[in-house]
């Protein structure tokens, strides 16, 4: 993607739905920015209200998306990226940090908010030497995904597919790892699996109440899952140490004051055979 300095899309523009709160802009006032409207920032408190540490598990989230992409870029040699459900860019989005260790790196986002894709055509700039490029569509909507993707990325070559705070969205498991599996069933063998989804093992009756908020209709359709639903998703491919856990200690970069706590959302990154 190069720099696009045109006004936005008046179609996009009047798509954008502010009367509704959206994960992506939810999630986006949790990382302390500012593309949210009042409805976002409502939820995001009731949310906090029932889920005390939704910041927390935000930041850390982020921080483990920097350290994946450093170590597949770094240690596996991995030169390219599908990210479903990029969300609103913000600091260290996977393009700038794969394109920081490896300029020619090629990254194309997903996502299915036309406020993202407004975003993404303005900041998701590419290094020269490499691509950056937005598809909108839906998770539900692999085969629309890959078809798009394959215009950027080439999938002959090993490729890092990045789910992160995705599948919670797909309230039925069968589908959620079916999804999962088309997906990587796509990809040759080398590639990898980077995936983060909430759970509901660190509070449970913090996530017993954001359950009740969801069937109330006062919150968005979120499925918490357990850390072994967590580990499903990665069913045939090799687990890179230390396999699934809280997003805030995989591969921690300094443990000189000890691991952090756990957060209740965990992640792994795992290698296609």
């Amino acid at each position: 993607m190069t720099d696009d300095s045109s006004p936005p899309d008046p179609d996009l523009l009047a798509r954008i739905d502010t009367t509704r709160p959206h994960q992506a802009r939810v999630w986006n006032y949790w990382l302390g920015g500012k593309d949210n409207y009042p409805v976002d920032r409502e939820m995001a408190a009731k949310l906090k209200e029932a889920y005390p540490g939704m910041e927390d598990i935000a930041r850390h989230a982020r921080a483990f998306l920097g350290r994946a992409v450093r170590f597949l870029v770094g240690e596996a040699g991995i030169r390219q990226f599908l990210d479903i459900g990029t969300g609103l860019p913000t600091v260290d989005n996977t393009h700038e940090v794969a394109q920081g260790v490896a300029p020619s790196s090629r990254v194309v986002y997903v996502d299915n908010d036309p406020l993202v894709l407004v975003h993404a055509r303005a900041l998701l700039t590419s290094d020269p030497q490499g691509a950056c490029d937005y598809i909108e569509a839906d998770a539900r909507d692999p085969d629309a995904i890959l078809a798009a993707a394959g215009k950027t990325l080439d999938f002959a070559q090993p490729t890092a597919l990045m789910i992160l705070g995705v599948m919670g969205t797909i309230m039925a498991d069968d589908q959620a790892y079916a999804l999962v599996k088309q997906l990587m069933d796509a990809l040759p063998s080398s590639s990898y699996l980077v995936f983060e989804d909430g759970t509901n093992v660190i509070k449970p009756e913090a996530a017993a109440e954001a359950e009740r908020l969801r069937e109330r209709g006062e919150g968005y359709q979120y499925r918490l899952r357990s850390p072994a639903e967590i580990a499903r998703f990665f069913d045939g491919l090799e687990l890179v140490e230390p396999g699934v856990v809280s997003v805030s200690r995989w591969r921690v970069e300094s443990d000189v004051f000890g691991l952090p706590a756990e957060v209740d959302a965990f992640c792994g990154v795992a290698r296609k055979p």
